[in-house]
């Protein structure tokens, strides 16, 4: 029975911790894949960090994270349990149960990322170089698995709400941001990510018509700041000032 299960016996300790390109969680991309220039390490900590647990990781492209949405409310508690959420992509209005979903307000925080794994770099304690995170920094990970495409890839399966990938609208910057990015080391990769993070339309979703209001994004070390404007050919966003955070 399941009253009979020894729940508050369970406990999990971080494996290690991620850095990124998302200093905050506001615009993060709602999955993982979507925004390829973000870069991100899990830096993994004692006793994890020893060499040896990584031992033929390098034979694979990508990998799962399991991790903690650790800034999103801690609703494992009876009087913070909510059954319903409602996710962006129908609007932020409709609900659905937490569990047909991937929203972060979830019973035990617990997040499944699929990553590329880039590098693995054992000079100092262990650090996994990787691509196309949508991982906050500070994100403690809990777990990693290898990502084997012959058991988990399944094309012809139903995806409910989320049947494809999110449209993109159209990014633009002011002659100023544009600047500002050519002025930079990083500028080229910079500006890559900002065109992949804002295309997505990062704005809340019972936001997304048409007004002027800027909103901002921090990614690596600078607040970008955007709004989103109508066209004849429809929205687009653009940046209208890049800032040091």
């Amino acid at each position: 029975m399941i009253d009979t299960l020894p729940i508050s016996a369970i406990s999990l300790s971080p494996i290690g911790v991620i850095e990124s390109d998302y200093p905050d969680k506001f615009g993060i991309p709602r999955q993982p894949g979507l925004a390829p220039a973000a870069r991100a390490s899990l830096i993994l900590a004692p006793p994890f960090d020893d060499p040896l647990a990584v031992r033929g990781l390098e034979d694979f492209s990508h990998l799962w994270l399991t991790f903690l949405f650790h800034l999103s409310p801690d609703r494992s508690a009876s009087r913070r349990w909510a059954p319903l959420v409602r996710p962006p992509r129908l609007g932020g209005n409709a609900r659905v149960g937490v569990f047909a979903s991937r929203s972060t307000h979830r019973p035990n925080r617990l997040g499944l990322s699929l990553v590329e794994l880039v590098e693995i770099d054992t000079r100092r304690g262990v650090r996994l170089v990787l691509c196309g995170a949508d991982l906050v920094s500070g994100t403690p990970v809990l777990d990693i698995k290898p990502y084997l495409p012959w058991a988990e890839a399944r094309p012809e399966a139903r995806a409910g709400f989320a049947p494809e990938a999110p449209s993109l609208l159209p990014v633009a910057f002011s002659a100023a941001t544009a600047a500002t990015l050519a002025e930079r080391p990083d500028g080229d990769s910079l500006g890559e990510l900002i065109i992949q993070v804002l295309a997505q339309d990062p704005r809340p979703a019972y936001r997304q018509g048409a007004e002027a209001r800027i909103y901002g994004v921090r990614l690596r070390d600078v607040d970008v700041r955007f709004q989103a404007i109508a066209t004849n050919e429809g929205m687009r966003i653009e940046v209208v000032e890049i800032v040091a955070a």
